[in-house]
């Protein structure tokens, strides 16, 4: 049985070794806290949702649409997912108590595998009955196939069936075991037979004509006797206690499957339900092929910070179908952070098969991406701040891929103007050689300006908004970028009106 939640041919691989670049994208994108609300201090669902996030983007259409149709079956039928999710989880815990692993004996090993196997049969009757009362109210392939493997698996011929042999390997009557004599005149070729169903009644034992076979009996004391009979006892049924336990270790293999791939959807409720309370749109994006180039959505939202905030956040539309490089500029303080980090996290949401926080959202598959923040001070560095941009651009470089992405935001910046401007309009111009979508937060007006002058097709320019009293909207617009960060703003916010007001607007 396969639950195949995830991906409609494999299972969901909870160990695949994460990208190198796992650190960077959570402290960037703050993915600490989305993956938060997702687990809601579990900690299983913690460590689901970060492989399904982290584990190499979906560049698969087809695996991302059948995610988002399971997805919303669940958001429709929470209750009934959870109950699934609930089953798995008592089965898997269950096993703590029957676990056979580390014995030693046949016998040991026989009655702990059909303990196991019987409480199993509970809670896989309890899977058909959710199956028989609910399928009709979902409607994804996934959750289709699923529920139809149950009904056509889990039959009450297949449990009447199953019922029947773990009474037989009970031995109420005694083992019935053939063996022939080999090398020395030992015993070879042990047999476990079919035993009597049921013990004779004693009009039976009474006509009976003789025993049907030679009996003999032990000594009460007789230890090493028992013992010898134990040995051919365990000889006897070793096959089936191991075709036994190979048949639990099969069914816990499923239930063990099924709670991580529901984990998945758990953690997309929980989240979906956080934001819902706070009044956050919330769509599933339109995922476009590899290599469409296409980019737009109206009131994206940052969700790490919409979970951190109280009040609503900001929202903010862009239209880049057909670009490959977005370079933002304009005030200190004016959402420009926000907005890159929105991009990443619906990049990111949207390739496996999650919702996003916008009114709509679509955007071209990416192989990877990337962030290039700039990092404060740190003494642990053994060189300047600018050797530690470009030594990280340079890891960057080495495991990018053609059809990435990378977000910038205010790198290069660790020297002067000029030089700085340099060194990212070369690194700008050869990713997009490459084939790499930017994105690009930068004070460095003079890298800015230089690419909108030369009015490049598949360029697009953002500025944040910033009204003539100073105050900001947190919005960006299409606009040139500008000379200034309007730093004196800040200034004037953080010492006061009356302080002295320098640098240039």
């Amino acid at each position: 049985m396969k639950a195949h939640l995830m991906y409609r041919d494999r299972d969901f691989d909870l160990q695949r070794k994460l990208p190198p670049n796992e650190q960077a994208l959570t402290q960037d994108l703050e993915l600490g806290t989305l993956f938060s609300a997702m687990a809601r201090d579990d900690e299983f669902l913690l460590q689901v949702a970060k492989q399904a996030v982290l584990s190499g983007l979906q560049d698969d259409l087809e695996i991302i649409l059948y995610r988002q149709d399971i997805l919303k079956d669940c958001l429709q039928n929470v209750s009934v997912v959870k109950d699934i999710y609930a089953i798995a989880i008592e089965s898997i815990e269950a096993r703590k108590k029957h676990y056979f692993g580390y014995w030693r004996y046949p016998s040991s090993i026989l009655h702990g595998a059909a303990d196991m196997m019987q409480m199993f049969v509970g809670t896989l009757r309890r899977l058909r009955r959710v199956a028989d009362e609910h399928s009709h109210t979902f409607e994804s392939e996934g959750f289709g196939v699923f529920f139809t493997m149950l009904k056509s698996e889990l039959t009450d011929e297949y449990f009447a069936s199953i019922q029947g042999h773990l009474n037989d390997l009970k031995f109420r009557y005694g083992v019935l075991v053939s063996a022939e004599l080999g090398q020395g005149n030992e015993g070879a070729n042990y047999v476990l037979r079919k035993s009597l169903s049921e013990k004779p009644s004693w009009i039976q034992r009474m006509f009976n004509r003789g025993p049907p076979s030679y009996t003999f009996h032990l000594h009460p004391r007789d230890e090493a006797g028992a013992r010898a009979l134990s040995e051919l006892r365990d000889r006897g049924i070793h096959l089936v206690a191991n075709a036994l336990a190979q048949s639990a270790d099969h069914i816990l293999s499923f239930f063990i499957m099924l709670r991580t791939e529901l984990a998945f959807y758990v953690g997309c409720v929980n989240l979906h339900g956080q934001l819902a309370l706070k009044g956050e749109p919330l769509s599933f994006p339109i995922p476009a092929p590899a290599g469409a180039c296409r980019h737009s959505c109206v009131g994206l939202r940052d969700v790490c910070l919409a979970l951190s905030m109280k009040q609503r956040v900001v929202a903010n539309r862009l239209h880049a179908d057909g670009k490959d490089l977005v370079i933002i500029t304009g005030a200190n303080q004016g959402g420009k952070s926000s907005f890159l980090r929105s991009i990443g996290l619906a990049q990111l949401m949207m390739q496996c098969g999650m919702f996003v926080a916008a009114e709509s959202f679509s955007a071209d598959l990416r192989r990877a991406l990337f962030t290039h923040y700039k990092r404060e001070e740190d003494a642990a560095m053994k060189s300047g701040k600018f050797d530690e941009e470009l030594s990280r651009m340079s890891n960057i470089v080495d495991t990018l891929t053609p059809h990435s992405m990378l977000l910038f935001n205010e790198s290069f910046a660790a020297t002067n103007e000029r030089e700085g401007s340099e060194i990212a309009r070369q690194i700008v111009s050869a990713l997009l050689e490459a084939g790499v979508k930017v994105f690009f937060v930068t004070h460095l007006y003079e890298f800015a300006h230089r690419f909108f002058e030369e009015k490049m097709d598949h360029a697009t320019f953002l500025r944040a908004e910033r009204q003539a009293d100073g105050r900001r909207t947190f919005k960006l617009i299409e606009g040139e970028p500008l000379q200034t960060s309007y730093g004196a703003d800040l200034y004037q916010e953080i010492f006061g009106a009356g302080a002295k007001r320098t640098g240039t607007e």
